[in-house]
């Protein structure tokens, strides 16, 4: 039996993951999709970007998981992937949804074309959070109108310290047991990171024909991809 622990994206929460828990909890497995402090339920918390990777070290310790099948959405790579080279033999896999993925140093809003400049200044306009996305931020991604609304509706505005603070990694990605799924109406070839990492033995990649959120688009067919990690 694996453990998931699930981490959605940049203003999501534990909820986004709704559709995908059954399945995976069908097959006998422990799942644990997981709020990070600010966002959601946890809203007021303070976080910055080493908060919510220990976040994620505190569940899986918390819970005393082991065979962890860590998960991260988009933003949520950057910690997953952190927190992943923090718990040592109790991961067996971490997977990368359509995600940045960490480099030591670096924050996540250098994904930004600008750098994050522009981030930066949204930032200091709303109070040091990056607000809600609009619903026309979603079309082309296969969502339905149904699914859109469910995603502005949960979303909440998200720390801004998390997305500017460097990421600390302990442990070299390209060590990690991963997989990368790339969602490829989003783009069809993974970034240049991405790509440099795929080379690695112990990394693989995964397609699935929806956009960044197919925890909402095509949450079947990504509950499957996961299982096939871990052998069913």
């Amino acid at each position: 039996m694996a453990n998931f622990v699930l981490v959605a994206g940049a203003r999501l929460g534990a909820w986004a993951w709704d559709d995908v828990v059954p399945q995976l909890r069908a097959a006998g497995h422990g799942v644990y999709p997981l709020t990070l402090s600010g966002l959601a339920d946890k809203q007021g918390l303070p976080a910055g970007q080493q908060t919510h990777v220990q976040d994620i070290v505190d569940e899986v310790v918390r819970r005393d998981l082991h065979e962890v099948v860590l998960v991260g959405h988009s933003y949520a790579g950057v910690p997953v992937g952190q927190a992943a080279g923090r718990i040592g033999d109790r991961l067996q896999r971490v997977v990368f949804v359509d995600s940045s993925v960490p480099a030591d140093g670096v924050p996540f809003s250098a994904v930004f074309p600008d750098g994050g400049v522009g981030l930066k200044t949204t930032l200091g306009e709303n109070g040091g959070f990056w607000p809600v996305a609009p619903a026309a931020h979603f079309d082309g991604h296969g969502l339905t109108a149904e699914q859109i609304g469910r995603i502005v509706a949960g979303a909440t505005p998200h720390p801004g310290a998390t997305l500017t603070e460097p990421a600390e990694l302990v442990r070299r990605l390209a060590e990690l047991p991963a997989t990368y799924i790339l969602c490829v109406l989003g783009g069809a070839e993974p970034s240049e990171d991405v790509a440099a990492l795929l080379v690695s033995e112990h990394w693989r990649r995964a397609e699935l024909e929806t956009g960044h959120w197919p925890m909402f688009s095509q949450p079947d067919e990504l509950a499957r991809l996961l299982l096939g990690e871990v052998g069913q």
